[in-house]
């Protein structure tokens, strides 16, 4: 509540209309009252000044570092400070995407042909040369001129109302590039580290489900995480879009994934689980970065940017690339990748990868893929630039500096121990001097190393050419870095270290706050490789884990038969084991609803009997809940088999991982007020309406196109109202509750069943007293509506204006 007793100031309270703005100009105490300037700057204040597109410090530093040829500086730079021209994807799996793609060839590309072009464009709009199928779009517009130009405007709206829909996503043009390398197949187990927002993910998905048929599911999945919750549901609000049951996103600190290794005891009690470790084919590595490839659409980067952005990070991207190096399967792929063009975060992480491997992990030459896709080799030489100075080895850091530049950051890598016992006791880098200058261009202190003028320039011995930069003024984007590392052996031992000690790096001491929401954690085995000095090889792991066996708190062995069904809750745990040695069993995370199995065998058949649901679509054991309680449960999601069982996996190793959504809407409770009448309380919700509807035998009604556009355009349709005497009649006579609508093509016969395919267009509806009601919100409506238009007369759909506001 307000203090003071006056009330709160209203608009009322102004004779006149106040402008816009969020602060006036500022007024010079010391100006003439009646001078004309003075009023001017009154009525107009001060416009938005553009962000300086300039920054010495960027300049001196990327010269340097010859990330493109001198000839070539002022193109670079010049495209650098242009905006960056807004890019699109088309969902290649969305049941419209051929129909999308038509429209924009033969549609948008002509009616936008007069558009001025810049940046040396001769199209409005066009598919991008490498991206497979002409499923990729580069539009010759800014998000801006998007928003601002009032010709542009259905062209705009079209962009809104199929990237909400989910039948495009709005990306940047090389943010595009990883997953392509990745060569995800449908049957790949993937792993996204850093996923949020969300359109890499969203792009793995389409690859997996690309080949698969109406009712099927492929038998990959992806497990997105991110480590910020809030970016987490950013990502669940873009891959929502993809109404997908082979997703599980979690929320983990990358470079400590969890494992999920499930210990021997445990293998032989459940003899029949399909997996005993969480292991992938494909993990992409898109990790945190400086992102000063994005200057073009982030020009606020350009005054704050310094070289030591990415010298900050570069630990932190050598531990989540050795850990997904960890997950990934024997013969899998991994694709690092950042929208950096800093050497520090790009060629020297990946050196030091390749470097802490050995010969376990080799990098991949895909010089031959995409050939169309102008990229650059990685380098093979470049500096670490420290307060002033230029350093070309690891010899030439100052002692008071090395715990801020690392020997990993040099293309020869190296160890500042080793220099120590190779110089006895003389310790390079303690004469330091300052520079005449006394201060660097980032504004530190700079310090001069006589050892700097001795040092020879060094080159990295791993093929570090392999590696693939893309800069903004070859094909008019964005700068990225991509490179592909394949796993051939497991990643080998340094030092052994004693079973015992293994074990006490992985059990924490008990004296976490209670406001972390989560009791202590045992990290997996694979995770203490990063955080050890000495770490053991993934055989040996394999092999101690059998000695941490008494340490894990097992369901099946500290409950009965019938406690084992519910995931095991942290006051249990809490009590078996004491108080010293307690893990961190997460199986409730705060703030995260809790993932069960629904099991209500009553309302599990009577869904299966209201819609006719065949035996060959799995409902048992694929059906899962987001709330312990049973008889309040509002949402039901379907779970393909692969999540199915990783869901399994993490039941059985006390809940490691931390889901924050798993699997497809499928059934969803109605209100009291609407379901009471009917049988089924539960509808089939819009998202798995396409899974399930292959496999219904009742509740569904074939109309007519004029019907069918009518029950989309008005919502809400009685029985005696529709064309067809027919389809009234018919839905007279169902059951009241959900039904489904199908689009009829005309070539059906009367005795003819129906057949779905992916060319089938159907809506869930709920069959009233005496009318049909569209479960479908407004957006699928128009947008399904405009599809269906189009289809229809071509010539009449394509001009009719999109609408999403409604």
């Amino acid at each position: 509540m307000g203090r003071g007793g006056k009330s709160r100031t209203q608009r009322k309270h102004f004779r006149q209309s106040r402008e816009n703005v969020w602060k006036r100009s500022k007024i010079d105490p010391n100006s003439n009252p009646n001078d004309e300037n003075r009023t001017q700057t009154n009525s107009n204040p001060n416009p938005w000044t553009p962000f300086a597109t300039e920054n010495p410090s960027f300049d001196h530093y990327y010269k340097e570092q010859h990330i493109v040829n001198e000839q070539e500086w002022e193109q670079f730079v010049t495209v650098l400070r242009t905006s960056l021209p807004a890019s699109f994807r088309i969902n290649s799996s969305t049941q419209f995407a051929d129909d999308i793609r038509s429209q924009l060839e033969n549609d948008f590309a002509h009616s936008l042909r007069d558009e001025v072009a810049e940046g040396g464009e001769t199209e409005a709009i066009r598919p991008l040369p490498w991206y497979p199928g002409n499923f990729a779009w580069h539009s010759n517009f800014s998000r801006m001129q998007l928003r601002k130009n009032q010709t542009l405007a259905r062209f705009h709206e079209f962009l809104k109302l199929e990237n909400e829909i989910g039948n495009i996503t709005r990306q940047e043009a090389v943010s595009m590039v990883p997953p392509l390398f990745l060569d995800v197949h449908s049957d790949h187990f993937v792993l996204d580290m850093c996923a949020a927002p969300g359109s890499k993910t969203f792009q793995l998905l389409e690859t997996i489900h690309q080949s698969t048929k109406a009712g099927s599911l492929p038998d990959g999945m992806v497990i997105a995480n991110d480590l910020d919750v809030q970016r987490c549901n950013l990502l669940i609000h873009q891959t929502k879009r993809m109404c997908t049951a082979n997703l599980i996103v979690t929320n983990h600190e990358a470079q400590n994934f969890p494992g999920c290794r499930l210990n021997r005891n445990r293998e032989r009690i459940e003899p029949d689980r399909h997996i005993d470790q969480l292991l992938f084919d494909r993990v992409l590595c898109d990790v945190p970065c400086s992102g000063d490839g994005t200057l073009r659409k982030a020009p606020d980067l350009w005054r704050k940017w310094n070289s030591g952005m990415g010298q900050g990070l570069h630990s932190l991207q050598v531990l989540i690339a050795m850990r997904g190096l960890s997950l990934l399967k024997i013969g899998g792929r991994m694709v690092y990748s950042t929208c950096s063009m800093n050497p520090i975060e790009n060629e020297a992480v990946v050196a030091e990868v390749l470097r802490r491997c050995g010969g376990s992990v080799e990098l991949v030459d895909v010089s031959s893929e995409l050939p169309q896709l102008i990229r650059r080799p990685g380098l093979k030489s470049w500096k670490v630039y420290d307060k002033g100075t230029w350093l070309v080895s690891c010899k030439d850091v100052p002692k008071f500096r090395r715990s801020v530049i690392l020997p990993g950051m040099f293309p020869s890598g190296g160890s500042y121990q080793d220099l120590v016992d190779s110089n006895g006791n003389a310790d390079m880098g303690e004469d330091i001097s300052v520079c005449p200058n006394g201060h660097s261009e980032d504004g530190l202190q700079a310090v001069e190393n006589p050892a700097n003028h001795q040092s020879a320039e060094e080159f990295t011995d791993f093929p570090i050419e392999h590696c693939m930069r893309i800069v903004p003024h070859d094909q008019n984007t964005g700068a990225f870095f991509i490179a592909v590392l394949q796993k051939v052996a497991p990643l080998p031992a340094i030092q052994e270290k004693s079973k015992m000690e293994i074990v006490e790096q992985y059990v924490e001491p008990v004296n976490q706050s209670p406001e972390d929401g989560q009791a202590l954690q045992i990290n997996s085995s694979e995770s203490a490789l990063e955080e050890i000095s000495n770490a053991v090889s993934e055989e040996n792991v394999n092999a101690n884990e059998k000695n941490t066996e008494d340490l894990e708190v097992s369901p099946a062995e500290e409950q009965d038969s019938k406690e084992t069904k519910e995931p095991p809750s942290i006051e249990n745990v809490e009590k078996k084991v004491p108080a010293k040695r307690k893990l961190q069993i997460q199986g409730k995370w705060r703030g995260v609803d809790p993932v069960v199995f629904f099991k209500d065998e009553a309302i599990i058949n009577s869904i299966r009997a209201f819609y006719g649901i065949s035996e060959q679509f799995p409902l048992d054991g694929h059906l899962v809940t987001r709330n312990n309680d049973a008889g309040h449960v509002k949402r039901i999601y379907y779970v393909s088999k692969s999540v199915k069982d990783v869901v399994k996996l993490n039941f059985s190793v006390g809940q490691q991982l931390k889901i924050t959504s798993v699997g497809l809407k499928m059934f969803e409770r109605q209100s009291a007020r609407e379901g009471s009448d009917a049988p089924c309380a539960f509808r089939i919700s819009s998202e798995g309406l396409p899974l399930i509807l292959p496999y219904m035998t009742k509740q569904i009604l074939h109309a007519s196109p004029e019907d069918f556009k009518r029950l989309l355009q008005d919502k809400d349709v009685k029985f005696a109202d529709f064309a067809d005497p027919e389809l009234g009649e018919k839905a007279a006579n169902l059951m009241p509750g959900c039904c489904v609508v199908i689009l009829d093509r005309g070539n059906r016969s009367a005795t003819e069943s129906h057949k779905v395919d992916e060319s089938t267009i159907a809506i869930g509806c709920w069959r009233g007293r005496a009318r049909l009601t569209v479960m479908v919100t407004a957006m699928d409506c128009q947008e399904l509506l405009q599809r269906l238009l189009i289809r229809l007369d071509p010539e009449k759909g394509s001009s009719v204006p999109v609408d999403c506001s409604s």
